[in-house]
């Protein structure tokens, strides 16, 4: 990428992210981009989220040997409480009502440090989440700081939550409706996409009708808001999804850029210049050893399981999935974080203790780009986060997809339907339908198929974020963009 900073005019990032974790993931690859090309960097947490950071990896002084121009801030002091990062309501409330004092406080902080330091250059823009433009957009209007709109989300997801106000106005509401027939009406108006179904929808539109949902009033705040920020940032790329980004061109007034996938335009940097390398937010304890255990199974006969750091399943939900893998009798590494089971531990059944002894591996959490790039991994069963899918879609691996929440739905349909690089399990999981469907993930004819697709979209993933490949484009104009600026 060819448009480099001159040192003597360091331009200065602070980049704020969402807090939960796929959002501090996808925010702190960008960031590591923009520190490539010689932005001095701020990347802004709370201070429960650091020292989530520090419990996690068991020591205060992991971030001791960043380089000096790449910085962790915190703010918002633990006087106020943060709530878990599963609530969401309470997590969107809490960041509405309490993060832009603190956040104006922040900037001008720094710009203080600035004005005494001649080593510190002055903030120069805000790249900031699309659900944090309620605190940050005004900060930077405070203060003649542009800010950059990020959506870590689809350019699919984008445009859906860019139709809030006409959903509203047609008063939909198919959370009410218990017609299946219903649910899959197909919607023909969202610029840019065709065939989808009101079941696809990111699951806070489905009742986009209601006047009290609380999450959808978040949004509407945010997206109300956006149009002020000088550009927007998805996190796709063309080839993916080519019809929407085109149709940004007509209903946004300010620009666009599909930068992704940020995983695989990490990759290119080399290793001599990427100091940032190693750099995590990771709020769990990772457990490298499952990497050392992959090591030992055969290519692409492992089965990774992971729900994200957010999804909740039923202790039957647990059962189901457990007897389902169990019983497909092929190789698993399963992610089962803490929180995974709402207020209680996950118990696996006794019968799957016994029938997948020596063939499973189960942490709590992992190093989840490692291990979708080892070869041993043949098949993703995910939750369809748009980070996962970003990272299974760089590393080549087909997933079998139950989708959540979120945008989770929407992602599920773009994976399955659009690019036929997943499988869908039915929300009412039952063990038998998950046997099956590991089964020819894994080892049927369908599941071949889906294997070969699966990398002919890496390659196109790769061809975009290679040097004049779109998202390489993309990055360059959004680095004369904010240098403009």
């Amino acid at each position: 990428m060819s448009c480099e900073v001159q040192a003597a005019k360091r331009p200065h990032a602070v980049c704020v992210p969402c807090p939960p974790q796929g959002h501090l993931n996808a925010m702190l690859q960008l960031a590591k981009l923009l520190h490539w090309k010689g932005f001095h960097v701020s990347f802004v947490i709370i201070e429960s989220e650091h020292n989530r950071m520090v419990t996690a990896r068991g020591d205060p002084s992991f971030l001791d040997g960043l380089p000096s121009d790449f910085q962790l801030v915190t703010f918002i002091p633990d006087v106020f409480p943060s709530p878990p990062n599963h609530d969401i309501q309470a997590l969107g409330e809490f960041y509405r009502n309490h993060t832009r004092g603190p956040f104006a406080d922040l900037i001008s902080s720094l710009n203080q440090r600035a004005a005494i330091d001649v080593d510190f250059p002055a903030v120069s823009i805000i790249v900031s989440d699309s659900l944090m433009t309620f605190s940050t957009i005004p900060a930077g209007e405070k203060f003649g700081i542009p800010v950059v709109n990020f959506w870590p989300f689809s350019a699919s997801v984008t445009m859906c939550f860019m139709q809030l106000s006409e959903l509203m106005a047609r008063g939909l509401d198919v959370d009410d409706p218990s017609s299946d027939c219903y649910l899959d009406t197909i919607v023909d108006w969202i610029p840019g996409i065709n065939h989808m179904r009101l079941r696809d929808f990111p699951c806070f539109l489905r009742n986009a009708g209601s006047v009290d949902d609380l999450v959808l009033d978040l949004y509407a705040d945010s997206i109300k808001i956006s149009d002020r920020a000088v550009a927007t940032v998805i996190h796709t790329f063309e080839a993916l999804e080519q019809e929407v980004l085109n149709a940004f061109s007509l209903t946004l007034s300010k620009p666009v850029y599909a930068i992704g996938p940020l995983p695989l335009a990490l990759e290119l940097i080399p290793e001599e210049d990427y100091p940032t390398k190693n750099i995590k937010c990771s709020l769990w304890e990772e457990n490298s050893q499952c990497l050392q255990w992959l090591d030992s199974k055969e290519s692409n006969s492992v089965l990774y399981i992971n729900f994200g750091s957010i999804a909740t399943l039923t202790p039957q939900q647990v059962t189901e999935f457990a007897m389902g893998i169990a019983n497909s009798g092929h190789p698993f590494l399963w992610i089962i974080r803490p929180t995974l089971v709402a207020g209680e531990a996950a118990v696996l059944p006794p019968d799957f203790v016994e029938k997948t002894k020596g063939r499973g591996f189960t942490a709590g959490w992992c190093p989840q780009e490692n291990v979708l790039n080892h070869r041993s991994i043949g098949g993703f069963l995910t939750h369809c986060g748009w980070n996962s899918t970003m990272e299974s879609l760089s590393a080549g691996v087909p997933m079998l997809c139950w989708p959540f929440f979120a945008d989770q739905h929407t992602n599920c349909w773009i994976i399955s339907t659009n690019c036929g690089i997943g499988l869908e399990i039915d929300h009412d999981v039952k063990r038998d339908e998950v046997t099956s469907l590991v089964k020819e993930l894994m080892e049927g004819v369908n599941g071949k198929e889906v294997k070969e697709r699966a990398l002919e979209w890496n390659k196109r993933a790769r061809e975009s974020v290679d040097q004049g490949g779109s998202s390489w484009r993309g990055f360059e104009r959004l680095l004369r963009e904010m240098l403009s600026k």
